[in-house]
């Protein structure tokens, strides 16, 4: 199987690096073709790159690694991803990091779908540091939690078992719509990790009492 990833920066790479190491192919798509192949030479193995259409035309599972700014020009450069699965891993920040822009009646990543109608939008790997993900998904040697959000049971279940076969704890919660309380979830991670002083080797996860 092979996932496109949108964008190239330290969340692209560090999910590249761990889709890659599973066993999956990645194409990285940029605006800039050459961007994208020099992303990809920097990870090696199964990694490639190409334009953003190309990058989409490669795989029915495309991850927007973008701003949340940035993701309706990216999903037009795309083609609009009808049919797709896409994980949508943006958080609607201000840009001091300090609070979200949306929130409450809306979210992300239910804007995402908006701007995507004929997608199928996952909401993944938004409470995640890049610095976690370039440790493998580990911190302090566990696995990292991953929540997971749609309205798609297929596409849902799709999303769990690539975040199961990368190394990651996958956690359904709910519709899409609970991106409102996942975004929010990202915002006390950054703060507890910039602003605290905890540093970016950390991730939230759900305690369960033993059966």
């Amino acid at each position: 199987m092979t996932i496109a990833i949108i964008g190239t920066g330290n969340m692209a790479k560090g999910l590249a690096s761990v889709f890659s190491k599973a066993g999956y192919s990645v194409t990285f798509g940029s605006r800039d073709a050459a961007k994208a192949s020099e992303a990809a030479r920097e990870l090696g193995g199964n990694v490639s790159g190409a334009d953003i259409a190309a990058a989409a035309d490669t795989s029915a599972i495309v991850v927007l690694a973008v701003p949340f700014d940035a993701a309706g020009d990216a999903i037009a450069a795309a083609g609009g991803l009808e049919g797709k699965i896409v994980i949508d891993i943006t958080n609607p920040l201000t840009a001091d990091y300090s609070g979200l822009t949306i929130g409450h009646s809306t979210s992300a990543g239910e804007e995402i779908q908006k701007l995507a109608p004929n997608a199928k939008v996952v909401k993944a790997f938004n409470t995640i540091f890049a610095s976690v993900l370039q440790a493998g998904g580990k911190v302090g040697g566990n696995s990292a939690t991953v929540f997971i959000a749609g309205d798609d049971e297929a596409a849902t279940q799709a999303v769990e078992a690539i975040v199961a076969k990368s190394g990651f704890v996958p956690v359904q919660v709910g519709a899409l719509s609970v991106a409102r309380y996942l975004e929010p979830v990202a915002g006390l991670n950054i703060q507890l990790g910039y602003m605290r002083g905890l540093g970016t080797n950390i991730a939230p996860a759900w305690q369960t009492a033993a059966v």
